[in-house]
């Protein structure tokens, strides 16, 4: 039998840290003796606690962290870490974009950005439509896409997306994605045939991935304020070169187009 002293040291856990397994029932000592209470353990617990040290490194609740060891069958356990390794990886690509914002936001780009207003004609499209909450809009738009790119074999243009204000201030909204067509295609699945109206636009050009897409945004909105117009309905997005057409993300290019109205009063 080792002391915790001992056992502490083969594993380099702190005897608080090992107590604290005991007491959460992660790792329970092989022998508690009655009238000391000085706890002991087997030298084939070490690999047992050197697991727990590394999923607690990763961050994994203790409550997963005891499935993942009462788990029989290897493959359960796998699928139970790789769950939580999707987990910290969606983490790190918030903590990314968020971290790239913050740089543009700190260190904006001197001459700004470049807007021109634009009439844009109506448009025949095939598109799928659905109201969608914010957090669900990338696999949402993933599977409308994928769904777009079965139906229609030639787009006539590059595809694109139409967002609802109520998406960004309320949550969830209305979201519709297509791809141009010259002429009416079978309903299939979501895929319908829309015509888009005609609009009036603000329209500007983002380059690389959209971690940071949310500061053209913001800049394009204060173009719009300071130039007295007004949003008229849901923002267009255009995927002029994106991860379809290319992987180097720096050439990925989104351009962004509200429709606008001059504010009554205004010139």
């Amino acid at each position: 039998m080792l002391t915790i002293g001992e056992f502490s040291q083969m594993t380099h856990l702190t005897i608080r840290t090992l107590r604290r397994y005991h007491e959460s029932g992660l790792l329970e000592p092989a022998r508690v003796d009655p009238s000391s209470g000085y706890r002991y353990y087997d030298a084939g617990q070490i690999p047992t606690a050197q697991v727990i040290s590394r999923l607690r490194e990763l961050d994994v609740p203790l409550a997963d962290v005891r499935r993942m060891l009462l788990a029989q069958d290897p493959a359960t356990r796998a699928g139970l870490v790789a769950e939580h390794l999707q987990r910290l990886e969606e983490q790190l690509s918030r903590t990314q974009a968020a971290v790239a914002s913050l740089h543009r936001l700190l260190h904006p780009e001197p001459a700004g950005i470049e807007v021109e207003l634009r009439h844009v004609p109506a448009q025949l499209v095939a598109a799928v439509e659905a109201t969608v909450a914010h957090a669900d809009v990338h696999d949402w738009y993933a599977g409308a896409m994928a769904e777009l790119e079965a139906v229609v074999r030639r787009p006539s243009g590059p595809p694109g997306g139409l967002y609802d204000n109520a998406l960004f201030s309320e949550g969830s909204g209305h979201l519709l994605v297509y791809v141009p067509v010259d002429a009416h295609v079978p309903a299939v699945g979501r895929v319908r045939t829309v015509e888009l109206p005609g609009a009036e636009l603000a329209v500007t050009v983002y380059s690389g991935a959209h971690d940071t897409i949310d500061v053209t945004y913001g800049e394009l909105g204060r173009w719009v304020a300071d130039h007295s117009l007004a949003v008229a309905g849901p923002v267009r997005e255009t995927y002029l070169t994106g991860p379809r057409d290319t992987p180097a993300v720096a050439q990925w290019r989104t351009e962004i187009g509200w429709p606008v109205f001059h504010v009554a009063g205004t010139v």
